[in-house]
């Protein structure tokens, strides 16, 4: 008999028009790290919902050091050592790193919070497990790397042995996931269990010991890491064979799409300006990838371009029409297309239905609207072709609410409202992210498709890999100022290292500008 810390055996969960756990059996060994691997919209958040108390399962049965117990919520999770860190973060933005921590468990006596005795007991966690925080910064001015930290930092303060950690790497630079996956492994030396759910097949091989695979909501297997590769998780995950090299044509740039001179934007959180005197241009038939580590001006630089945030100087064009100064919608209907950083904030209305994102950008147009009214059976009709087209899956389909879908699920049909929609250039900031290898691989066909119908495509990513599978020229952006240029074919992932880093830089010749 194993000694299993954690068994969910048999459980089924469903919901409005799908069954999302089907039947499944995990079982997680004390000490080890556990991967849970599958498609968007496999079932694999509800699952580890499941086990900490966030939903209940209408079948089946857990079972903590070989006796049942009943979850009802995620206190009941906690109180028999159950953590979880969400994908998307539950975190209260106007509160400060100290007081999201202890939120549900504050110390106090007769009534009065003991503040003094939580900070020492945070900053004595922070610097056992390497995870510094400050606990006084306030959540909305922090990175989401160091976000995540208070999340986990959240568990360990609950001392919960068993942590449950929801696509922890989906919006982490590639030195925060190398740092993270030290810590989980970390985590499993000292004799804490582990369920990692992701995507990332480079990462399950990296740190986890066993693999549960999910397809469609129905369990697939269980394998050891060491002994398995990674086309035979992925085969295993999607049911398919993989590719995982970008097959595409050399690149035929034609004329100029996007013109970008001198952008100059303000930082919100320091006197320095976050994007310096920016110039490139992106011309038809070409991917250019803006690359660089996470908050080195690459957000604020695509919020000026599309709208969302003010410059403080410069011009952009597109097509050779100035649009320094235009509104979102005009940018949108001159032909930029964007694919948003967070999905949530800038990308869906989450409490509309999956038709209502779908024309978003478009809703005022005669073909979805006459004299103001909504023509819905259109509405419809489009939503489903979109749906079947980019295999956006929902419960229940073009009338499902967006919050219900999975995060990866949530991007597909962003990227499809996007790509769909009539555009000359296309924005795309981190389009993959959250994705699994099977939908990987099918947007990156989407982008270079795109390329090949003659449109621009600009892409910011902070995967390495893909920025030097997909894209045709690469300019790095380090402290707000394009640094080098780059061409994918004669560059190494080294070489595109050191000059993110700020260690390297070219004198990005006026030439370059047009490729």
């Amino acid at each position: 008999m194993e000694n299993y810390i954690i068994e969910m055996k048999n459980i089924t969960k469903e919901f409005p028009g799908i069954i999302a756990n089907d039947n499944i059996t995990l079982n997680l060994k004390r000490g080890e790290v556990h991967a849970l691997l599958g498609e968007n919209g496999a079932g694999k958040s509800t699952l580890m919902s499941v086990l900490f108390g966030l939903y209940q399962a209408e079948k089946g049965e857990i079972l903590k050091d070989g006796k049942v117990v009943k979850i009802n919520n995620p206190n009941d999770a906690n109180a028999l050592g159950i953590g979880m860190v969400h994908q998307h973060f539950k975190l209260v933005e106007i509160f400060t790193v100290l007081e999201n921590i202890i939120l549900g468990v504050e110390p106090n006596k007769m009534g009065f919070l003991q503040k003094a005795e939580a900070r020492k007991k945070v900053v004595e966690l922070s610097e056992k497990y390497g995870l510094k925080v400050n606990p006084d910064a306030v959540i909305e001015k922090i990175s989401v790397g160091m976000q995540q930290r208070v999340e986990i930092l959240k568990m360990l303060y609950r001392e919960n042995e068993i942590l449950i950690f929801d696509e922890p790497t989906a919006v982490l630079t590639p030195q925060e996931i190398e740092e993270l996956l030290q810590i989980m492994r970390g985590f499993a030396e000292e004799g804490k269990s582990i369920l990692f759910i992701t995507h990332k097949l480079n990462e399950i091989k990296a740190v986890a010991d066993r693999c549960t695979v999910l397809r469609k909501g129905k369990y697939i297997g269980t394998v050891d890491v060491k002994d398995t590769t990674k086309e035979e998780l992925s085969k295993m995950m999607v049911g398919r064979d993989i590719s995982f090299s970008v097959e595409k044509t050399p690149a035929e740039p034609k004329d100029v799409v996007l013109s970008v001179r001198n952008v100059t934007v303000p930082s919100k959180t320091h006197k320095n300006n976050a994007v310096k005197n920016v110039s490139f241009d992106v011309r038809a038939g070409e991917i250019v990838c803006l690359a660089g580590i996470d908050g080195n001006g690459q957000t604020e630089f695509v919020s000026a371009l599309t709208g969302l945030e003010k410059m403080s100087g410069g011009t952009i064009s597109l097509l050779g029409k100035d649009l320094t100064k235009s509104s979102i919608r005009e940018r949108s209907v001159a032909g930029i297309s964007h694919i948003p950083e967070d999905r949530h904030k800038h990308g869906l209305v989450l409490d509309y239905s999956l038709e209502e994102n779908l024309i978003l950008q478009r809703y005022w147009q005669p073909e979805f609207q006459k004299n103001g009214f909504l023509k819905f059976d259109a509405m419809r009709k489009y939503a489903e072709t979109l749906i079947s087209r980019f295999d956006v899956r929902s419960g229940q389909g073009p009338v499902t609410q967006v919050r219900s879908m999975s995060g990866g699920n949530q991007q597909k049909a962003i990227i499809a409202r996007e790509i769909d929609k009539k555009h000359e250039l296309l924005v795309a900031v981190q389009p993959t992210r959250g994705l699994d290898v099977g939908a990987i691989e099918y947007i990156h066909k989407q982008l270079v498709e795109t390329r090949d119908k003659g449109k621009g495509v600009l892409l910011v990513s902070l995967e390495l890999d893909e920025v030097m599978d997909v894209s045709d020229r690469i300019l790095v952006m380090y402290e707000g100022e394009i640094v080098g240029e780059l061409d994918p074919k004669n560059t190494t992932v080294e070489e595109l290292g050191l000059y993110m880093s700020g260690a390297k830089r070219d004198t990005v010749k006026e030439t370059s500008y047009a490729g």
